[in-house]
């Protein structure tokens, strides 16, 4: 686990308290020591997928060439959903490291669907080694700070 990875990833997050592109998260995608690419949740230019980790690893598969990301390591602010999660699973990203947990944004408004990493992990009988609350503290300042907007939108 690498701190600067999960800061460039709070850095991104932190830009939609500003922009409202979408909500306060964000994730970066890396393999060894290099950064592939950060990203943002960007749902609010119309389409419901640009989650981050989903922007994160479209950015990553065009760097690379491939949509196979094995040996990458994902940094997220918040647990991955659902969708995001099938996405890391389907790329082989070999792990994922986050902040908050689902049930952190759920209390925000925004209509996760609070089914954890582990569960769909084991359900799908998937590889991915799965580390949370990495940095849990800054994470939750993104989640705290966006909760005292004024104009911050819920979906």
């Amino acid at each position: 686990m690498n701190e600067k990875f999960m800061e460039l990833a709070i850095k991104e997050a932190r830009k939609n308290l500003k922009k409202m592109d979408g909500g306060p998260f964000g994730a970066c995608v890396v393999k060894g020591s290099k950064v592939l690419a950060v990203a943002r949740n960007m749902v609010l230019r119309k389409d419901a997928t640009c989650h981050a980790e989903i922007n994160a690893i479209r950015a990553a598969s065009r760097r690379l060439k491939d949509y196979v990301l094995s040996g990458c390591v994902i940094y997220s602010t918040t647990e991955p959903c659902p969708m995001c999660f099938s996405a890391i699973h389907w790329a082989k990203i070999d792990r994922i490291i986050y902040g908050t947990m689902i049930e952190d944004v759920k209390k925000l408004g925004f209509s996760e669907l609070t089914i954890k990493n582990t569960r769909m992990k084991k359900l799908g009988k998937s590889k991915i080694k799965i580390i949370g609350g990495f940095m849990l503290k800054d994470c939750a300042n993104i989640l705290k700070d966006w909760k005292n907007l004024d104009n911050r939108a819920v979906y």
